[in-house]
């Protein structure tokens, strides 16, 4: 179908469904040479897999990641990279009830209207769960650039609701149930407490990540229409309940005046980096900084009004295992999205210029 693909020469293909045998992707593209195993994809998995805090969905998936091609004797061979990601503790039984009926705030009247039929199980192709497969082609990205390029790409959480994250320490964020870059310990008790009486509750909210990627080479990015901040927003705008990206100060620059906003060039490189290590939509070799705004998780267990298949008038009420914060995951996801256009971009400028230092 179409939009199952993303990118031009570093191409990943998803496919699967939430409550399907399996999900997995496609990478093709990926240069010959590289040293690649379960193991280097892995670790993100682990971090992005559900049941790892009381704040996430409880779906007790391993998220064992396979690689079916691409590599020989433990190196990328240049053909298509199959990865395969089993789906194990499915329990489909929990949307029976709602099978003909549209949640509000989900894909399932979009899908519907579209394809005219939809699968309800765990939204199907809809589903968070098909991030699993974007964040094992990202992983194959970030080593590529880790190796060849130096660059590194991360991402935490910085707002929780009304919860507010400064960004303190990167190390700390693996340290807490969050991804937050603090160790405020106040901060993470008071949003603790915050999602617990959600869960209690039977609601949810939403957050807000920010996207780091340094490392990269000055000269990324194509005028007029692809530039690697219009590249760097699509790609965030695809991953499931985003509703807002911005760049470098974003919306912060309508309150700002010129001088002030302005990246004086010294000696040493920029003095500041308001433009998010972007300008004229290509990369100035200052970290590129993004960030994203996520809606609540639109399951939850209050009472709302809506309609079903056949056009009438209901009532729901989404049960089963669901995330009260669904940002709280995103931060691996965030990370794969950035570092696929970054790869993408790299190698575009390799082919063109055949020397990125």
């Amino acid at each position: 179908m179409p939009g199952s693909s993303f990118g031009r020469l570093f191409t990943v293909t998803n496919f699967g469904e939430s409550h399907g045998p399996a999900i997995g992707c496609v990478v093709d593209g990926c240069p010959a040479g590289l040293p690649l195993s379960e193991s280097d994809i892995q670790p993100d998995l682990d971090r992005r897999r559900p049941g790892t805090s009381r704040f996430v969905t409880q779906r007790r998936e391993g998220d064992r990641v396979e690689i079916l091609s691409g590599v020989y004797e433990g190196v990328t061979t240049g053909t298509p990279i199959a990865l395969l990601i089993r789906n194990t503790d499915q329990r489909s039984k929990d949307y029976s009830a709602i099978a003909d009926k549209f949640r509000p705030g989900h894909a399932d009247f979009g899908y519907f209207s579209k394809f005219g039929v939809r699968d309800p199980r765990g939204g199907g192709r809809s589903s968070a769960r098909l991030t699993a497969p974007t964040v094992a082609a990202g992983a194959i990205a970030k080593k590529w650039l880790r190796e060849t390029l130096g660059a590194e790409t991360r991402a935490c959480v910085t707002r929780v609701g009304p919860v507010e994250f400064p960004v303190e320490d990167w190390e700390v964020r693996e340290r807490n149930p969050f991804f937050a870059p603090t160790a405020n310990e106040e901060l993470i008790t008071r949003a603790e407490a915050l999602l617990d009486d959600l869960r209690r509750e039977g609601d949810s909210i939403g957050s807000q990540l920010r996207i780091e990627i340094t490392g990269l080479p000055a000269g990324l990015g194509e005028p007029v229409y692809d530039r690697f901040d219009a590249r760097l927003a699509f790609a965030l705008m695809g991953l499931n309940a985003v509703k807002a990206v911005s760049i470098g100060e974003g919306f912060r620059v309508a309150g700002m005046r010129g001088l002030e906003n302005n990246d004086e060039m010294t000696e040493d490189g920029f003095a500041t980096n308001h433009a998010g290590g972007i300008l004229g939509g290509i990369t100035t070799g200052a970290p590129v900084v993004a960030e994203i705004a996520i809606k609540p998780t639109p399951s939850i267990r209050k009472e709302q009004r809506t309609r079903n298949t056949a056009g009438e008038l209901v009532t729901i009420s989404t049960t089963g295992r669901h995330d009260p914060c669904v940002g709280l995951r995103a931060a691996p996801v965030a990370e794969a999205l950035a570092a696929l256009v970054a790869i993408d971009f790299a190698l575009l400028s390799r082919s063109q210029l055949e020397d990125l230092s």
